[in-house]
């Protein structure tokens, strides 16, 4: 195989990797915020939504998007799995 692919699919490889250690960072600050916010339940973030929003609302729509931003990172890891078994296979080879 080309020397130069062989570095190129690792080198994608490794960056999938740090962009799921910064994906699952993020994930971390924003449990931890979820987690903060609807303990206090501050004014301020029903007037950032909008009137007419209440908490369980808010509540929803926040899980929502962390269910489809774990989704998301979840087809990332697939990805990023694959790229470093091809990888491996193609350094045998």
């Amino acid at each position: 195989m080309d020397e130069l692919f062989i570095k190129k699919v690792r080198t994608a490889a490794v960056a999938g990797w740090w962009t799921l250690l910064i994906a699952f960072c993020i994930l971390l600050i924003q449990w931890i915020a979820y987690l903060l916010i609807m303990a206090k339940q501050p004014t301020g973030v029903v007037y950032l939504w909008g009137q007419g929003v209440s908490w369980p609302e808010i509540r929803t729509i926040w899980l929502r998007a962390m269910v489809a931003y774990k989704f998301i990172i979840a087809m990332m890891l697939f990805i990023v799995i694959w790229l470093s078994i091809w990888a491996g296979q193609l350094a045998k080879k």
